[in-house]
């Protein structure tokens, strides 16, 4: 993401002494709330399941394989509603084919100017068959970004289930402290999103799901603070005798990975001239999940990953590039652990025809007598 909000600014200062009473963004200080949804045509499904297929996606804010100026490839800034629904459709076709029991989503937005202020949560709901309630947090709310057109911005973090969610609570990440005030100001509040799913279980279930960081500049550990709050607070929901499934966008690598990114291993990254929007190419030891592997079962063991890393690559920089590699995870304390762990890799497609830069992770896990 490029650095967007150093222009303008003689703008900027106009529109915040307009702008007094009601702050252009919303800095979510109180914790910020959290947006509970319902499909227009709820299914009824058998309860309580023997078992749940869980998905976590970065579904790109419905874009596609479109490349945006964001991404530092394209000049796109804006899409019409007609591009934002036919890109909708071919998700929720997909998800369709997944069927997903609970499905983490990160990148969706529900009222943005560059996504034509479709509602993309109760637009899922509402046309994906399986799936019933949703949870929603913004992490980047604002009535106005000042640059490039951006406009009018909220996009966050949703659970989505086919079964009743309750108990939802948006829990702050640390911003960026690499950033000067007023980017900061206008910059994203990244956050984690808890839901309880109400399953029948005789423990309580949780969905947890975070988007933590994209960038490390210098000396800043905002990536490692947020993968840090993440492990908190499964371990809270741990220690409180909840079952939990755990997942999103972690923008970091397995700790045993070989093939990291950088030079000679396909990245193609770095498109981004500005260094606060530099992807990071990992050419160092990176251990930063380590913890959340040894204390939870991952979707994709290390030893499974380690026998042909690309097969679990989930992110690319481009969309006429490979899936370059694995930022997006699952994990659970229940102790029958994942079945089926599985990155649909090959179905996300290719060039403007893929549905995400991200590809969708699913694994099964049992709650038989739970």
């Amino acid at each position: 993401m490029k650095a967007m909000f150093k222009t303008r600014l003689p703008l900027l200062l106009l529109m915040l002494a307009a702008s007094a009473c009601e702050p252009l963004v919303t800095t979510f200080e109180d914790g910020g709330e959290v947006l509970y949804y319902e499909a227009s045509s709820p299914t009824i499904f058998d309860f309580p399941p023997d078992s749940l297929k869980v998905v976590t996606w970065n579904i790109k804010y419905g874009a596609n394989g479109l490349d945006f100026w964001f991404d530092c490839w394209g000049e796109r800034v804006l899409m019409t509603e007609e591009e934002v629904t036919e890109n909708l459709d071919r998700i929720v076709a997909y998800i369709d084919v997944m069927d997903p029991d609970i499905l983490l989503l990160n990148e969706i937005e529900i009222s943005s100017r560059r996504s034509a202020y479709v509602d993309q949560v109760q637009y899922l709901l509402d046309h994906a068959t399986s799936l019933n309630y949703g949870v929603y947090s913004s992490l980047w709310k604002s009535q106005f970004i000042p640059s490039d057109g951006i406009g009018r911005m909220d996009m966050g973090n949703a659970i989505l289930s086919k079964y009743k969610l309750s108990d939802g609570k948006r829990i702050a990440l640390a911003l960026r402290e690499d950033q000067d005030a007023l980017t900061q100001y206008f910059y994203l509040r990244r956050n984690i999103v808890t839901a309880q799913v109400e399953v029948g279980t005789s423990a309580e279930l949780y969905a947890v799901v975070v988007h933590t960081a994209a960038f490390s500049v210098g000396e800043s550990t905002t990536k490692l603070d947020h993968i840090n709050s993440f492990k908190d607070e499964i371990d809270r929901l741990d220690d409180a005798g909840a079952l939990v499934i755990a997942g999103g966008d972690l923008n970091t690598i397995p700790p045993n990975a070989q093939k990291k990114g950088g030079p000679g291993d396909e990245f193609d990254g770095n498109a981004c001239t500005d260094e606060e929007f530099q992807a990071d190419d990992y050419t160092e030891e990176v251990n930063w999940l380590r913890a959340l592997y040894r204390d939870y079962a991952p979707a994709i063991d290390t030893l499974t990953y380690a026998a042909n890393e690309s097969d679990f690559f989930t992110h690319t920089t481009k969309s006429d590039i490979p899936f370059t590699r694995k930022l997006d995870y699952l994990f659970t304390n229940i102790d029958t652990v994942w079945v089926d762990g599985y990155v649909h890799k090959e179905e996300m497609g290719y060039g403007r025809t893929r549905l995400s830069d991200h590809a969708a992770v699913s694994a099964t896990v049992s709650v038989e007598g739970r």
